[in-house]
C-alpha cells in the first residue's frame, strides 16, 4: 500500500546521505584527495566549467594534488580558479601542469574541521527528519483508505528506515572525524 511512498523516502533519503558524502569530499583533511577539487570551476572559452573537464586531477603524493590540464592554454585559467578559491592553495605552475601542496593541518585547524563536520552531519540528519515527517504526514492522510493497524505499520517502517539512514550518516562522520585527526 505504502510502497511508493517508501520508494520515495529511500530516493530521497540516499540523495541525502551522497549530498552529505558530496560536501565531506570537499573538505580538506591533510590529504590531498581530489574531490576536494569539486566544486572549483574554471573559465574556459568564455564559460565556467568544472576543473575535471579541463584537465586531469591526480594525487601523485599523499599531499600533493596535480592538475594536468588537456590543453596548456587552460593553465593560467585553472591557476587563476585556485586562486580566486576558498581552498587556500597556492598553485605551483610549472609550464606543463599544476601542483597543489596541501598543508600539514594545526591541531585548533583540525579541531575546527571536525565541528564543520558535526554541522554538516547534523543538517543531513534535519533533512532526513523532514523527509520523514513529510511521509509520515501522507500516510496518516490515508487514513480514510486504509485501517489504523496499516497506518500504524506504515509509520513503524518509516521510522525503522530513517533509523538505518541515521546510523549510516553517523558511521560517515565517525570515519571522516577519523580521517581529519589521524596525523
Amino acid at each position: 500500500m505504502f510502497k511508493d511512498l517508501m520508494k520515495t523516502l529511500e530516493e530521497k533519503m540516499g540523495k541525502t546521505i551522497n549530498n552529505l558524502e558530496g560536501e565531506l569530499g570537499t573538505l580538506k583533511a591533510g590529504r590531498a584527495n581530489p574531490t576536494m577539487l569539486d566544486r572549483l570551476e574554471v573559465e574556459y572559452y568564455g564559460s565556467m566549467v568544472p576543473v575535471s573537464q579541463v584537465g586531469n586531477v591526480t594525487t601523485p603524493e599523499p599531499r600533493v594534488l596535480m592538475i594536468t590540464p588537456w590543453e596548456k592554454s587552460a593553465l593560467k585559467a585553472i591557476e587563476k580558479a585556485v586562486n580566486m578559491s576558498d581552498l587556500n592553495l597556492n598553485p605551483n605552475n610549472d609550464g606543463s601542469v599544476i601542483r597543489l601542496i596541501i598543508p600539514e593541518l594545526t591541531e585548533e585547524t583540525r579541531k575546527n574541521l571536525v565541528k564543520v563536520v558535526h554541522k554538516k552531519g547534523e543538517e543531513a540528519k534535519i533533512a532526513i527528519r523532514s523527509i520523514r515527517r513529510d511521509v509520515i504526514e501522507k500516510i496518516k492522510a490515508m487514513k480514510k483508505e486504509v485501517s489504523e493497524d496499516e497506518v500504524k505499520k506504515g509509520e513503524e517502517d518509516v521510522q525503522k528506515r530513517v533509523d538505518e539512514y541515521i546510523k549510516k550518516v553517523d558511521q560517515i562522520l565517525q570515519a571522516k572525524e577519523k580521517e581529519i585527526m589521524t596525523v
